[in-house]
């Protein structure tokens, strides 16, 4: 693939070109810009490539192109082989249709009441994006008509075919107009699926997108389950927890990667981000400061690391799954260089594990789940990070006149544990006055709660009409953490407890102070002793 391929090298109308331009994607990946232009010019595609490649906008982009929004009828239909699917592709199109509101899409599958398909069919719709027994029902039914349709997308062709659809699809096809566009994608290329496409294409185009192995074994690879909205929040705390020297964070956006930066800037880390759109005297500064280590962390798209060759990178954090399964090989190859070893981690939301599959068995490796890191497990490693300087500064010697000091204090009310103590809290609570989640997971006060637990003060109450469900929904909802890890509750008049796990306080607190209960202020506080507190300071 030419690297230096551009989406307006597509000739792309410009509410298309508006639309991928505000989804933040800088360059076609390798599938889009092999298929794109021949779909556009009208040719049949046979293309192999995987989940997480980017082929739905390598037909999405064209199939668009080609639709009259004035007329009110199925134009193009899109077969693949479950709902989740389904889902996903008609979600990637309507990103693509943004800016064109009068091109409708409707997705169809088995699982969804077939009323609200009915009713939409009948106000007509431009693109149907289906599994082909809901299809195939549909055609029964005579509710929908393909007698329009000018473009037919088989996706995951052979997992289709695997599942016994040979049959449905063959009949779907032959329902559409032979002078069809017929554009077939598959992971991989079977005798049947070569058939099929001497049965059904006309002098179609192959092509396919080679992949990389992974051949980096020094590099400790794992993934995180987290949700998009608690992903920041779980960033700060691997970074806290392994307190890298240099690290990547890999975003698929441009847009993203300004984001991340504004807001992980704000919590105090020194990071600046790097994307295409970035004057080459802008890449330069915020490449030297990185190399000169005034940088600690660079949030970046794929694009724009490209050549990025720093050898003191020892991590690589992807706050998003790439797109292509090559991007995940670039990417954690950006640690571990010159023989060192290197940390790469993965956050994975629940819609991402197909295209974890993917990297995994393409890159053939293994990549291990790992816990969300907690407040408590930052605080201890970074304990155990200042006992080993510690045993370091003993081992050089040299603290005699401290040692005087510490023995003339001993010799009053002091013993030289409380002394050592105490110097070691000062010393950890300096370190991290700039993590508002480490501060508060080690300072938290005798709330009086259950031992492992948090009491905090809510503003809410009976007055508000209140209920304990209330309180439980809104911080599990908030915060994603599990309703039933939620602890005792108190609800008074005007105000109201609540107990909750000492690993999920700081998160909480710092969520719900900008939430509301009932649509008032949570107001919440730590508690005060034993929960004593009528109203509040």
């Amino acid at each position: 693939m030419n690297t230096r391929i551009q989406f307006s090298d597509f000739s792309l109308s410009k509410e298309v070109a508006k639309a991928i331009e505000d989804m933040g994607f800088e360059e076609p990946s390798p599938i889009q810009a092999l298929a794109i232009p021949l779909i556009q010019a009208g040719r049949d595609v046979t293309a192999q490539a995987q989940t997480g490649t980017g082929k739905t906008a390598a037909f999405g982009i064209p199939l668009i192109e080609k639709i009259d929004p004035a007329k009110r009828a199925v134009q193009a239909i899109v077969l693949c082989p479950t709902r989740e699917l389904a889902i996903q592709i008609a979600e990637e199109f309507t990103g693509l249709l943004a800016h064109i509101p009068r091109i409708t899409v409707l997705p169809v599958y088995g699982g969804q009441p077939i009323d609200r398909q009915l009713r939409a069919l009948h106000q007509g719709v431009h693109i149907v994006i289906g599994t082909p027994g809901r299809v195939m029902d549909h055609l029964e039914r005579r509710t929908l008509v393909l007698n329009d349709v000018a473009t037919v997308v088989l996706d995951e062709a052979d997992q289709m075919l695997d599942m016994g659809f040979r049959d449905d699809i063959e009949f779907i096809v032959k329902k559409v107009p032979q002078d069809r566009q017929t554009l077939l994608f598959s992971a991989t290329m079977p005798q049947p699926i070569i058939d099929f496409s001497k049965r059904f294409q006309n002098r179609p185009e192959f092509v396919r997108v080679q992949y990389t192995e992974l051949t980096v074994p020094q590099i400790e690879q794992s993934y995180i389950e987290v949700k998009d909205r608690e992903k920041l929040d779980v960033l700060c705390r691997v970074i806290d927890l392994w307190d890298p020297r240099l690290a990547i964070i890999f975003c698929n956006t441009k847009r993203r990667a300004e984001e991340l930066a504004g807001k992980i800037k704000a919590r105090g880390y020194r990071a600046e981000e790097l994307h295409g759109d970035m004057k080459q005297s802008q890449r330069d500064r915020v490449m030297g400061g990185f190399r000169k280590g005034l940088i600690d962390i660079l949030i970046a798209t794929d694009v724009a690391a490209r050549g990025i060759d720093v050898e003191a990178v020892d991590m690589v954090i992807n706050f998003d799954v790439p797109q292509d399964v090559e991007y995940y090989v670039h990417r954690i190859g950006r640690t571990g260089r010159a023989g060192k070893s290197g940390r790469a981690v993965t956050f994975v939301a629940p819609r991402d594990f197909t295209k974890l599959r993917e990297i995994q068995h393409y890159a053939k490796v293994k990549i291990p789940r790992i816990p969300v890191p907690s407040q408590g497990d930052v605080a201890r490693t970074r304990t155990l990070a200042m006992l080993d300087k510690i045993r370091k500064t003993i081992s050089e010697g040299g603290l005699e006149t401290y040692t005087r000091i510490i023995e003339q204090e001993a010799e009053g009310d002091l013993t030289s544990v409380e002394i050592a103590a105490a110097l070691l809290k000062l010393q950890m609570e300096q370190g991290t006055a700039e993590s508002p989640e480490i501060r508060d997971a080690i300072t938290f006060p005798d709330t009086g709660a259950e031992p492992g637990m948090v009491r905090f003060f809510l503003g809410v109450g009976r007055e508000h009409k209140v209920q304990p469900k209330d309180i439980v929904g809104a911080i599990a909802g908030e915060t994603g953490i599990p309703g039933k890890a939620i602890g005792a509750i108190r609800i008074l008049d005007s105000y109201s407890f609540v107990e909750i796990p000492q690993e999920h306080a700081a998160e909480v607190y710092e969520i719900m102070k900008e939430r509301t209960i009932r649509n008032q202020p949570t107001k919440i506080e730590p508690a005060q002793g034993q929960g004593r507190r009528s109203s509040p300071q």
